[in-house]
């Protein structure tokens, strides 16, 4: 009688520590809050990039650089 107590406290322990691994692998991504607050952030950041690139400076350099780039001879 011993012994199949023994199984069964060993086979509740495994299941309980089954069911603890499945629960921790529950989380399924972002929830909608996340999800907005990262689409907001994104937003920001390309709106702040399209502005540095788009200023004076950059667009002069940018456009520098692409020239030279075309009139490199081979």
């Amino acid at each position: 009688m011993k012994r199949v107590g023994r199984r069964l406290g060993s086979a509740l322990r495994w299941a309980h520590l089954r069911a603890r691994l499945r629960a921790g692998r529950r989380d399924g991504g972002m929830t909608t809050s996340e999800y907005a607050m990262g689409t907001i952030a994104a937003c920001a950041f390309a709106a702040v990039l399209y502005k540095i690139v788009t200023s004076g400076a950059v667009s002069d350099a940018l456009g520098s650089l692409v020239g030279k780039a075309l009139d490199v001879q081979f």
